[in-house]
């Protein structure tokens, strides 16, 4: 997928003026892009849109005019972007109670290595997500993780095809879970193999 670069952002006036619009358009673009996978984990797959979302509420929260920050905030943002054959995804583990917390996500160590989290396809082929480093220690874990699932170009036409099954699912110790795709979740998804990127302003 096509990195985002500072001809795709806009300045701090210019934002203000399309930002509830642009909001808006996110939402529901995150329709059938955010799966939950049982009640406490959430993954949201990302597109160049909801990346340059995410810039642009970050210049925005910093106030950013230097464009070399502004660049910066960029950098680090592309590497969320699905490489060709990929899905991306940031995982949400979601906690609400202040005291369940840390007892909570200690009961998910581990879930970012080895193959806890994966797509199920036709009940067999599974396409296993690889977790970016540095979310995790031997004792703490964080509620927030980026995880990539490289598919090969045989998995993308099974992906597509709605005749064969297709679930997200956790197999976790502590914390098992699936959902099925709906056909406007595939829909959604499947154009990120190739790169492509609705846009939505």
């Amino acid at each position: 997928m096509k990195k985002l670069t500072t001809d795709d952002v806009r300045n701090l006036y210019e934002y203000e003026k399309i930002r509830d619009d642009f909001r808006r358009r996110i939402i529901a673009l995150k329709q059938h892009r955010r799966l939950p996978v049982g009640d406490k984990v959430s993954l949201v797959f990302e597109n160049r849109e909801t990346v340059r979302f995410q810039v642009q509420e970050m210049i925005r929260a910093e106030r950013m005019v230097d464009e070399g920050r502004i660049q910066d905030e960029i950098d680090v943002y592309n590497q969320i972007l699905p490489d060709s054959g990929e899905l991306s995804a940031t995982l949400f583990i979601e906690i609400t109670t202040p005291a369940d917390i840390k007892p909570e996500l200690d009961r998910f160590q581990g879930v970012d290595r080895g193959d806890c989290v994966f797509f199920e396809l036709g009940g067999r082929t599974r396409v296993y997500g690889r977790f970016e480093e540095g979310h995790s220690k031997e004792d703490k874990i964080s509620a927030v993780h980026y995880v990539r699932f490289p598919f090969t170009r045989v998995e993308q036409d099974r992906f597509r095809d709605t005749t064969v099954t297709l679930d997200l699912v956790i197999d976790h110790p502590n914390y098992a879970a699936r959902t099925s795709l709906t056909t406007e979740q595939r829909e959604a998804l499947a154009q990120d193999f190739e790169g492509a990127s609705v846009g939505v302003g």
